[in-house]
């Protein structure tokens, strides 16, 4: 018996087969959740268990000294959480964020890669710790953490007479 395919992942890979299909399925993603069109991320990779969301520095996300606003890089780090998790979980599971705790070690001075992952293990009923990290072009830390999710079983659903 095999799994159901995962329907993001579907959806992401038979959208890299057109032309822009990247930035068409990124524009779409970022939709789903309106705030995520602030940043016009751009979704770089997406596997199970992994996702990379490019986010670039443009004046509407840059604070008061010119860098990249935390909260514009925070916003890419959770979609790309989001996006993971929707692309990783067990059908019979759900998820919903917790917490966030994040360092920021340098700047924002350039574009940024946000990446959200998870060990394969790791989907089990209980807490999971999902580690994120933005890195500019350099290659250099500009903000690391974990968002917390709390995962449970989807309810079962039941027929209505009627």
């Amino acid at each position: 018996m095999s799994a159901k395919p995962n329907k993001v992942l579907g959806m992401y890979h038979k959208a890299l087969r057109w032309p822009f299909g990247r930035r068409l399925f990124s524009a779409f993603a970022a939709r789903q959740a309106p705030y995520f069109s602030s940043v016009s991320p751009i979704v770089n990779a997406l596997e199970p268990n992994r996702c990379e969301i490019l986010v670039r520095k443009r004046r509407r996300v840059q604070n008061h000294i010119g860098t990249m606003h935390i909260i514009a890089i925070a916003n890419g780090l959770e979609m790309a959480m989001g996006f993971m998790a929707e692309a990783s979980i067990p059908a019979h599971l759900r998820w919903i964020p917790k917490g966030m705790e994040l360092q920021y070690p340098n700047k924002g001075e350039t574009d940024i890669r946000c990446t959200a992952t998870v060990p394969e293990d790791g989907w089990k009923v209980g807490d999971l710790a999902v580690t994120v990290e933005a890195i500019d072009t350099a290659g250099t830390p500009v903000v690391v953490g974990t968002i917390n999710l709390w995962i449970t079983e989807k309810p079962v659903k039941t027929s209505q007479p009627g």
